[in-house]
């Protein structure tokens, strides 16, 4: 019972943590250290830590370090894009942008996996995007498009986070420590990408508190426990239960966006929230059936 619970815990703990921890990424930027600047010191101290210690699982997965390449590009990029995204856009569309992600793994499965879509599939993806839809849509008039640039990183950002679902379960030989590796060292490579293009990223340290700082450690501590949670909980739990446990953080950010920052969804908006909640929740019925499935990772 205690081992079949584990993993649910674990997922339930990374969707916790990130229905949350767009609070602090915003006092960061309050103190001057940007999305950019959190991003690589959130990844890149569980990476320092970690890498001198578990570098060695890395060897075992050598079947795989293209794929394992791969995810770190993909999870690079969604985890500073959800960080950018959190800080300049409204939370709970952020999200929502995000939960689109079932809709994209339809397209990867495809390509990487050659999982086929079901007609059900077809009508659920239908059922998402038009939950988009009416989510973007302006009250002006217009086209149904994200409003503003924090809401099309987000968008990305759900893009990449369904390729590197699809990653992680086309390298379920590879453990949690390595695909853990691969996901710090990904975002830490992003960002320091990113922060060749700014000048003046690091200019905040000189006059920084002791509280900023602690503040990035404590985020960077937290992001590693949710990385290696949410690795072994998405290799001991099955894809379509998953995804449902990970809609556990549109009610923690709905909540702590408004308490927290004061936001709240219109009418309309809540109702195409609803649709993509809606198409997530059926996902697990997207593909056709195999006769023996792959365990997801």
């Amino acid at each position: 019972m205690t081992l079949r619970l584990l993993p649910v815990l674990c997922l339930l703990f990374g969707a916790s943590t990130w229905g949350l921890i767009w609070y602090p990424y915003r006092l960061l930027e309050m103190d001057g250290a940007g999305g950019v600047v959190s991003s690589l010191a959130s990844y890149a101290i569980p990476f320092v830590l970690a890498l001198p210690f578990f570098w060695r699982h890395l060897n075992t997965a050598r079947a795989h370090l293209g794929w394992l390449a791969l995810l770190a590009l993909a999870a690079g990029w969604t985890n500073m894009g959800y960080v950018l995204a959190v800080i300049g856009g409204e939370i709970m569309r952020v999200v929502l942008l995000f939960y689109l992600a079932p809709v994209w793994t339809v397209i990867f499965s495809r390509w990487l996996l050659e999982e086929k879509l079901s007609v059900w599939g077809w009508l659920i993806m239908l059922f998402s995007f038009t939950g988009a839809l009416t989510m973007l849509w302006p009250e002006g008039g217009g086209l149904p498009l994200p409003a503003n640039q924090a809401e099309w990183v987000a968008l990305s950002a759900g893009v990449t986070f369904a390729l590197a679902n699809v990653v992680t379960r086309k390298v379920s030989e590879a453990d949690i420590w390595a695909k853990s590796l691969a996901v710090w060292g990904g975002v830490t490579i992003i960002a320091l990408a990113a922060l060749s293009l700014e000048s003046r990223a690091f200019e905040f340290a000189g006059s920084a508190s002791a509280g900023t700082w602690l503040l990035l450690l404590g985020v960077g501590l937290a992001i590693g426990f949710m990385t290696l949670a949410v690795q072994y909980g998405l290799t001991h739990t099955p894809a379509n239960q998953a995804i449902i446990i990970f809609l556990f953080e549109l009610v923690v950010a709905a909540v702590a966006s408004w308490f927290l920052a004061n936001e709240a969804l219109t009418l309309r908006e809540w109702t195409g929230a609803a649709m993509i909640i809606a198409g997530s929740l059926f996902s697990g019925h997207m593909e056709h059936k195999h006769e023996n499935p792959q365990p997801a990772a």
